[in-house]
């Protein structure tokens, strides 16, 4: 899980300050950044609780505080506070006595790690809750201006359940004649429905109601006083009072012709004479609907017309025009009635099947693609030839909007390069795809899956006669051009992402195969591997390690592991318990980046590093006098623990002089070599 933002509001009730403090230490330790109060007493408990906090843990006992106490206080002020119960042993009746109390969590004290992993569970959760209470409050002032603006539209509007009104606002009134919505209450709606057209009605509704999806109907209206209309219904899916329901939208038909057309016309390609964009999307939308509420999925074919600009160019605009009316003339005979059929973009059409899985789709769209290439259309009096390229996407019940549809099936007509063909969206190769796009996450979790990380190779030169070949292994991630997106980027992306582990085992695994068949040939060589901040708090990564060292049977020493001194800093603890595991493995460690914290030797002190890797910020400038001191005193220090001491981005002669009067064990820069995907510095050339 990817290390938590925002700062924890931690209750502890643990008589033991020291104890306390390891508990909070956990979480940090954790990445999760906390604001802690201990509780003392029953008045303490009741003070705090008039604040807000996130998570509360019980200690099995406390003299000062029973911790039952806690958890009903909490439950009596009806306080959304996770409890989490800790238990003297692995006693199921106590924890099963806690949880019906009304714990949210209750384990053995001391199993630290799954008390990490509860307390990160039950945070989520209370995030969840805290989302949902917030949309409630959204959704009900949502629910108060939509019942402004239906009482105040000009439409006439009604909810119908079961044929049955149960809302009405003034203008449906107003339009039937009504006095008061009391009048309409219970009223079936075929009694407003002229008698001639009633049985369609109750055919329509019936048919409607199965379908669940937005219609409309013409037909006559009768009026309180007997008086009839001709009126244009427009039926949707609804809800009101959370009942599902119909919402009819009713209009009284006028005879002015001109805007009869008008009306018409408003949801129209006036070049095709397919629907247009807005109205589609509109269908979309119930379809989105319809999917989600009731299990009726539906697919999404987007058509678009290969080189449509340079075509354009040739012909014309008028010309176009033309193509793309006979176009749609093809779509109309292809499907019929079937789909929902409309000019999606200047160069694109959309197909909306309702209840049609992508492959019952695939089999017309494959036809009209024969049918368009394999077609001569007369335009102007010359002829003219195109084709076709189609996505296809499906609607189902995890469609949460028609714009990811859209997009989908778009991004599948785009991926056709060559034109004059069909492509159904692959939920499996959506990974590819947004990796493609450049998405960092996407690349990471896409390299992790297909092995396709770079392990880069930069030797490290001794300038003290040291037998053994030193590499640092870099890792590399390329992006669908090929070109390496910046280490910078991707690794602060894997480590919000709590993927920084893995990578860290990808690395290794793959540096221990390779290191095994370069040593085989006779090489004396050892690689330094860097460790993330996430792989000094993983607790499994000696055990692992120690297995993968004896199944390739490499020496121990000639792995040197790299942590930063920041890390080590903020993680001391872990820190020093991993590099005590690693040098009883027989493996070296070298602290990297040092000297940038307030006091760099204290680190030093608890941690066992045989090599220590100079921050490269102290190489900067080296031809001013203080640059050169400030180095030479911190190598000398450094020399007096008789440690080790490597300088990196070493890129002059000049940087080179001076660092060899230093005393400097080891060098590192592109003056040398820059890094390589192999390991194959003559290292022989520098002894000479």
């Amino acid at each position: 899980m990817a290390p938590q933002k925002k700062t924890i509001r931690l209750l502890i009730l643990e008589d033991s300050q020291n104890e306390a403090e390891r508990l909070v230490s956990l979480f940090r330790n954790a990445g999760q950044a906390t604001r802690v109060h201990r509780l003392t007493s029953s008045e303490d408990l009741a003070e705090v609780l008039q604040q807000t906090w996130d998570l509360l843990i019980n200690a099995p006992t406390s003299v000062n505080l029973d911790p039952s106490e806690t958890i009903s206080a909490i439950r009596k002020q009806a306080k959304d506070i996770p409890v989490i119960q800790l238990i003297d042993g692995n006693d199921a009746d106590a924890i099963t006595e806690a949880l019906m109390l009304g714990a949210h969590g209750a384990l053995p004290q001391g199993e630290d790690e799954w008390l990490i992993l509860v307390a990160n569970r039950e945070l989520a959760n209370l995030e969840d809750r805290r989302a949902r209470r917030s949309s409630e409050l959204a959704l009900r002032e949502a629910e108060k201006r939509c019942q402004l603006l239906l009482e105040s539209s000009v439409d006439a509007i009604a909810y119908v359940h079961d044929g049955m009104h149960i809302y009405a606002n003034r203008a449906y009134l107003e339009l039937f004649g009504y006095e008061d919505v009391e009048e309409l209450e219970c009223m079936p709606m075929i009694d407003l429905i002229a008698s001639a057209d009633q049985s369609a009605f109750k055919n329509f509704l019936k048919n409607y109601q199965s379908m669940q999806g937005s219609a409309e109907l013409a037909c006559g209206g009768v009026r309180a006083d007997g008086s009839s209309f001709k009126a244009s219904m427009h039926f949707s899916p609804a809800s009101y009072d959370g009942e599902p329901c119909i919402q009819a939208v009713i209009r009284a038909e006028s005879d002015n012709a001109e805007l009869e057309k008008l009306r018409e016309i408003s949801s129209q390609d006036l070049v095709t004479g397919l629907y247009n964009r807005n109205h589609f999307l509109e269908s979309l939308d119930g379809a989105v609907q319809r999917a989600v509420n009731a299990g009726k999925g539906s697919s999404l074919a987007y058509i678009r017309i290969d080189r449509f600009a340079s075509l354009q160019a040739e012909i014309g605009l008028g010309d176009s025009d033309r193509l793309l009316a006979e176009l749609a003339q093809l779509l109309r005979e292809r499907f019929h009635d079937k789909a929902e059929l409309a000019r999606f973009g200047d160069d694109a059409f959309a197909v909306l099947m309702a209840e049609a899985t992508p492959m019952q789709l695939e089999q017309p769209l494959t036809e009209l693609l024969r049918k368009v290439e394999g077609h001569l259309f007369d335009v102007g009096g010359r002829t003219v030839q195109t084709s076709l390229s189609i996505g296809v996407a499906a609607l189902d019940e995890q469609t949460a909007k028609a714009r990811d549809v859209i997009d989908r099936a778009h991004r599948c007509a785009e991926e056709l390069t060559d034109g004059n063909a069909l492509r159904v969206y692959d939920p499996a190769h959506e990974l590819a795809a947004a990796a493609s796009r450049g998405n960092v996450l996407a690349m990471l979790q896409q390299a992790l899956e297909k092995n396709s990380f770079r392990l880069l190779f930069q030797p490290i030169i001794s300038l003290r006669g040291d037998s053994h070949e030193h590499y640092e292994v870099l890792l590399r991630l390329l992006d669908a051009e090929g070109a390496e997106v910046p280490p910078g980027e991707f690794l602060e992306a894997a480590k919000e992402a709590g993927l920084a582990t893995k990578i860290d085992r990808w690395v290794l695994l793959n540096s221990i195969k390779l290191l095994a068949s370069h040593r085989s040939k006779g090489h004396s060589t050892r690689l330094m591997i860097h460790l993330s901040g996430s792989s000094l708090q993983d607790p499994s990564l000696l055990s692992w390690l120690g297995a993968a060292l004896k199944a390739s049977k490499l020496p121990p020493d000639s792995l040197v592991f790299q942590l930063d001194e920041q890390d080590a800093v903020a993680y001391l603890r872990q820190a020093k318990a991993l590099t005590q595991g690693l040098t009883a493995l027989g493996c070296h460690v070298a602290l990297s980046q040092f000297g940038c914290v307030l006091n760099p030797f204290n680190t030093l002190k608890h941690l066992n590093a045989a090599f220590v890797k100079i921050d490269g910020s102290y190489t900067q400038d080296l031809s001013r006098q203080e640059n050169q001191e400030s180095l030479k005193q911190l190598l000398a220090d450094l020399h007096e623990q008789a440690k080790q001491t490597i300088v990196p981005f070493v890129d002059s002669a000049t940087v080179l002089a001076t660092l060899w009067q230093a005393g400097v064990g080891y060098i590192q820069g592109q003056y040398l070599q820059g890094p390589s995907q192999s390991m194959d510095y003559n290292f022989s050339s520098d002894e000479e």
